[in-house]
Order: C-alpha cells, then sequence, then structure tokens
C-alpha cells in the first residue's frame, strides 16, 4: 500500500516541472520578437561646412603692438609758497586764471620785514661811520709814524681797528642784503607762465612761512607714465614715436617716448615708460586719462588662421580641421595676436594645407563626419549645416 505523501510529492514536482518548461517557452518567444522588431538607431549627422567657414592658414606679417595707458601729467607745475608769515592783503587770480612768469599774484602785510630792513639800512650808516673815523685816525698814525712821534706798535693797532670796522661794514651790509632779498622773494609773483591749478587761502588770512598758497601749471607740455611688460620693453627706444588716443577726443595725437625706467616696478614683472606730449593749443588737461601705441614692423611672415578658430581648454589651444572627411581636433601653440584683423599666430600644430574650422562651435564632436560643400548646395542624404548639426552632435 502507498503512503499519501509520496502520492502527493509526485503530484507536486510534476507541476513545478510543467511551470518551468512554460516560462522557457514565453521568454524564448520574447527574445525572437525583440529580434525582429525594427531598431530606432539613427545613422550619425554630417556635418557639411561652407568655404567660408573653412579656410586654410594664411602668411601674414603681423607687426607688434605694444599699448599701455594712465593719466596725464604736467611736469612743469610750480607750487607758490609763502616766504614769510604775515596776513594776505589781496589775491588778484582765481582757479583757471592765465598767468605769465613774474606776474603779481597778490601781497602778503610785510611790516616786520620791512622794519628790520630799515633797522639794518640804519647799521650800515653808523658802520660806514665808524669805518670813516678808523681810517681818518689810521692816516694820522702813518703820518706821526713817520716822522717818529709813535711807535711801531701804536701804528698796528690804528690798523687792526681800521680792518675791524670794515669788517663790521660788511656785515651789516650782508645783514641788509638779506632783509631786502627776504622782501623781494615774499612778493607773491608766478614763478613760471601757465594757468592757476588751485588756490588753498583767501585774502585776510594769516598764512606761514613756507605755507602753500596755489599752484601754477604749465600745459605746454604733458606726460603720459605707463607701465610696459618685460617681455615688451626691449623693443622701445627713447626718441620713439607712437600715437596717444586721449579721452574725449576722437583723434589720436603723436606723441615720443621721453624715458624708460632702469628697473622694473616693485612687485611687477612691468618698466615704467613716458611719452612726452606736446600740447601747444592746450586742448588736453592734466589728469585726463590717455592709452600709447608703438606699432613695431614685422619683417617676417607668419602663419596665421583667424581668431575664431582658435579654442582653449585646460590652459591648451586647440583648433578643429578637417581631414579625410572628419573633424580633427588638433592642439596649437599660438604667438602673437592681431587684434585689428582678428588673426592669430599658428607656431606650431599646422600646416599650410590644413583644412580649418574658421567659425567657433561649441558642440563639435572629434571623429564625427564632416564634409566641405557649396554655399546653397545640399546631397540627397539626410545632412545638416554646422551651424545645426553642431547642436546635435556630441
Amino acid at each position: 500500500m502507498r503512503k499519501p505523501w509520496l502520492v502527493g510529492g509526485g503530484v507536486a514536482i510534476t507541476v513545478a516541472l510543467v511551470a518551468l518548461v512554460a516560462l522557457v517557452a514565453v521568454g524564448v518567444v520574447s527574445r525572437a520578437k525583440s529580434s525582429d522588431a525594427p531598431t530606432d538607431k539613427k545613422p550619425e549627422v554630417t556635418l557639411e561646412f561652407t568655404p567660408a567657414e573653412v579656410v586654410r592658414p594664411l602668411l601674414a606679417a603681423m607687426p607688434e603692438r605694444v599699448e599701455f595707458s594712465g593719466p596725464l601729467m604736467a611736469p612743469r607745475t610750480a607750487v607758490v609758497r609763502a616766504k614769510a608769515a604775515g596776513t594776505l592783503l589781496t589775491l588778484s587770480v582765481a582757479e583757471g586764471s592765465r598767468v605769465k612768469v613774474g606776474q603779481s599774484l597778490g601781497t602778503i602785510d610785510l611790516s616786520d620785514l620791512q622794519s628790520r630792513a630799515a633797522e639794518r639800512v640804519a647799521g650800515v650808516d653808523s658802520a660806514k661811520a665808524r669805518m670813516g673815523e678808523a681810517e681818518r685816525i689810521h692816516q694820522s698814525n702813518v703820518d706821526l709814524a713817520n716822522q717818529r712821534f709813535i711807535s711801531a706798535n701804536a701804528l698796528e693797532s690804528s690798523r687792526a681797528a681800521l680792518e675791524s670796522a670794515r669788517a663790521q661794514l660788511k656785515s651789516a651790509q650782508a645783514q641788509l642784503a638779506t632783509s631786502v632779498l627776504g622782501i623781494r622773494e615774499a612778493a607773491l609773483v608766478a614763478p613760471i607762465g601757465g594757468v592757476v591749478g588751485r588756490r588753498n587761502v583767501v585774502p585776510g588770512e594769516k598764512v606761514s612761512a613756507e605755507q602753500e598758497l596755489m599752484t601754477v601749471v604749465d600745459l605746454k607740455e604733458l606726460e603720459l607714465g605707463g607701465v610696459v611688460g618685460t617681455h615688451q620693453v626691449s623693443m622701445l627706444r627713447p626718441g620713439q614715436k607712437l600715437a596717444v588716443r586721449v579721452e574725449g577726443s576722437s583723434t589720436p595725437v603723436e606723441g615720443r617716448i621721453d624715458r624708460i625706467a632702469p628697473t622694473a616696478e616693485a612687485g611687477t614683472r612691468g618698466i615704467r615708460v613716458v611719452v612726452l606730449l606736446r600740447n601747444p593749443d592746450e586742448v588736453f588737461r592734466a589728469g585726463q586719462y590717455a592709452s600709447a601705441l608703438v606699432t613695431l614692423d614685422d619683417p617676417s611672415q607668419r602663419l596665421t588662421v583667424p581668431a575664431g578658430a582658435v579654442g582653449q581648454s585646460s590652459g591648451q589651444d586647440f583648433v578643429w580641421t578637417v581631414e579625410k572627411g572628419a573633424l580633427v581636433r588638433r592642439l596649437v601653440i599660438t604667438g602673437r595676436r592681431d587684434e585689428i584683423n582678428h588673426r592669430v599666430e599658428v607656431m606650431q600644430g599646422l600646416k599650410p594645407e590644413t583644412q580649418v574650422v574658421a567659425v567657433r562651435f561649441d558642440t563639435l564632436k572629434e571623429g564625427a563626419p564632416a564634409r566641405i560643400v557649396a554655399k546653397g548646395a545640399g546631397s540627397g542624404t539626410p545632412a545638416a549645416s554646422a551651424s545645426a548639426a553642431s547642436s546635435k552632435a556630441s
């Protein structure tokens, strides 16, 4: 007699095997259906560039341009100071007034200096009287000594008294000259011709010796000081002419390099260069911002590409080229840049016959199919222009 648990176990095993066979069959059918289903993968788009978008490098001269800027300065600027303490009585000029050399600018109360000068005039007169008396006494002693009425010692004493009187007269005259010079220097006159730049006092104000009263600026010549990199300063020479553009003026004017500093500025790799700018009509003013441009001729021909063709990634310059029907990303070493003509020198990485993409696209992919077509021409197969297809290529 069979046991019931054996019969039940056999039935369970049979059901499990049937279910497993069914699952395997369903999987085989599913794989067969998936293999027969049509694929959604599209063919890779071919980029089409026009002849204007792909160019060959050109040999061209690239003049070196050295540019620096800074504020204009007036090297001939004189500070008028009070040479004596006193009260400022008058001030005959205002800011912006034009003055000539030696022109009176105002007056200061010099009563103290004038009284001291009068005192020293009296001292000179007194010294002259004493010297005259000493001369008469000495001459009398000379006559008496010739007649042997006085001794030689007495004669020497009178001569010494005469020399002392002469020295006292010279001292009094020197003191008087100092007083007269002080009065003359205390007069407020223009030290140079030019324009009054700033006034620091008003009439009635007490001024002290060496106090700054005003400034006079000569605008006939101005200076532009700027900093040039150490890699470019060796190309500059004193006397070299250049173009200076001053803010507010649409036309550049001619200037020349006046001097070049012998050492670099502290903490920088730049050297100060000073340009002299003639301003006979006083069109420009000190403090205006200006820039100087030196153009140096290039005697050689250099391999150049448009500036828009050069990109940069991770500190390296590169260009896109079309080679054998595909895009190639080439690393290049660049040199001079012509900001006016928008071209860049390529020192290494390209050959003259290389076809370079002259327009910058941000989503180009290396190895993507590409070709050059005539403007307006197309192909019978699905394709796109570079400007449209580059957005799809990644």
